[in-house]
């Protein structure tokens, strides 16, 4: 019997199985089984039938071997061409079982290699208990499965995948409460469910709200009685605009948009290797929030900042901004020295097409790396085509100096080459 260790301490882990089989009385449960035995049939039998059997003994065998199927309780007592497969409740009787055992010279299955000891021990067990096989009869298996496609067409006409509408207000009572078109909505699910608004806060409570909201800091003392103080119809405005125009502002909103594309300073794998000039990235999105970069802008940087035109500068016109955008596709896990590099590189593409679709689209398509997906009409199809955009996509350093400064940097280096000549040249002189 095959040793095994178990947490550095040897054990025979046959050996206990075997000897709670001999505690199993051999009850003959049937189809009509209890919720243990299912639960058992799922976990232990149905895998090894569906991995080693199937394959050459179902309905969907072609051939069928030996004319035995083993996908119905009914099919394993009826057995082959060698007769019944399964005597229920006596395993030493069971063709099956002395076939799985390999101690026939002439019948040794499955012909692919001797089951591990819990797999035999657990299909003992299994005709021990009576053979419990639920879900499945001769009727509901001899026809071929009809395999039900996905309906994209149908999975298109989700509310989220349609074309954005300005819907038709809805119908409130306190008419007098919204002082936006949103606030409509927000009144309208209140009163469905027979709740009412709260009501305004007070001015110091206000104040404070909103600038934690909008910086992550609480209001100076200062700014408190300058809001008191001011009792005309602008002053929550000029405490709003005073808020977003502060750099505080895209620091605090702009670490949630950090967090969406999985910012990281260092690779994450053994020696975490630092990601040199990540911080460029980050300061990158906090000036995007602060400049007020139109969404629409701020896509376009991401997916192809280094290729789209009309790229913009930087505030101080020092270097092109939109090329920083592309650095989000390089913030994964990188590992170091993969054994498999190529499964390490569809990792990184997989990981790289996860965060696209969750931070651009608001929903995953990580499902349709192995099937279509079982909801959003995202076939296997599009996953492949995206990753072969991204496999043809290298990563690689570039230089981010805008053209007026290029200029200034050539201009410089002519300036240092002209002074070292004219050095050399009286150096020469003097000797």
């Amino acid at each position: 019997m095959r040793r095994g260790t178990c947490f550095g301490v040897p054990c025979l882990a046959g050996v206990w199985v075997a000897a709670l089989l001999l505690l199993l009385p051999p009850v003959s449960l049937g189809a009509d089984s209890g919720p243990e035995q299912i639960e058992f049939f799922e976990k232990k039998i149905r895998p090894t039938l569906t991995e080693k059997c199937y394959p050459c003994h179902s309905a969907l065998a072609n051939p069928l071997m030996g004319g035995l199927r083993l996908d119905t309780r009914e099919a394993l007592l009826k057995g082959g061409d060698r007769g019944p497969a399964i005597v229920a409740g006596e395993p030493e009787k069971s063709l099956l079982i002395k076939a799985i055992s390999y101690k026939d010279t002439h019948l040794k299955m499955p012909p692919t290699g001797r089951l591990s000891n819990e797999e035999i021990a657990g299909l003992i067990a299994w005709v021990k208990m009576g053979l419990p096989y639920p879900g499945a009869t001769d009727s509901s298996s001899t026809a071929q499965p009809q395999r039900k496609g996905i309906n994209f067409e149908e999975g298109r006409k989700f509310w989220c995948f349609q074309p954005v509408q300005n819907p038709r207000l809805p119908a409130v009572k306190q008419k007098d409460w919204p002082k936006s078109p949103v606030d409509y909505f927000i009144l309208a699910k209140l009163e469905e469910k027979g709740l009412r608004p709260a009501p305004p806060a007070d001015k110091r409570t206000w104040i404070r709200r909103v600038t934690f909201d909008l910086i992550g800091l609480p209001p100076t003392p200062q700014e408190i009685r300058s809001f008191l103080s001011d009792n005309s119809s602008s002053a929550y405005e000029k405490v709003v605009d005073r808020l977003l125009a502060s750099p505080q502002y895209g620091e605090r909103w702009g670490r949630h948009w950090l967090d969406l594309v999985r910012f990281a300073e260092t690779n994450g794998h053994e020696f975490d290797n630092d990601k040199l000039d990540a911080w460029r990235y980050r300061d990158y999105v906090i000036r995007a929030f602060n400049d007020d970069v139109p969404y629409d802008q701020f896509v376009k940087e991401h997916i192809a900042g280094d290729l789209i035109t009309g790229k913009r500068l930087s505030p101080d016109a020092a270097h092109w901004e939109s090329p920083l955008g592309t650095s989000f596709y390089w913030f994964g896990e990188v590992l170091n020295s993969a054994t498999d590099s190529v499964k390490s590189r569809a990792d990184e593409v997989d990981n790289q097409i996860d965060v696209l679709s969750k931070a651009f689209l608001g929903l995953t398509v990580a499902c349709a790396r192995c099937h279509d997906h079982k909801f959003d009409p995202i076939p296997t199809a599009d996953y492949y085509a995206l990753a072969g955009v991204m496999h043809s996509t290298g990563i690689t350093e570039a230089v981010i100096d805008s053209p007026s400064r290029v200029q200034q940097i050539n201009s410089i280096r002519q300036k240092l080459v002209e002074t070292n000549e004219a050095s050399e040249a009286y150096s020469v002189r003097l000797s």
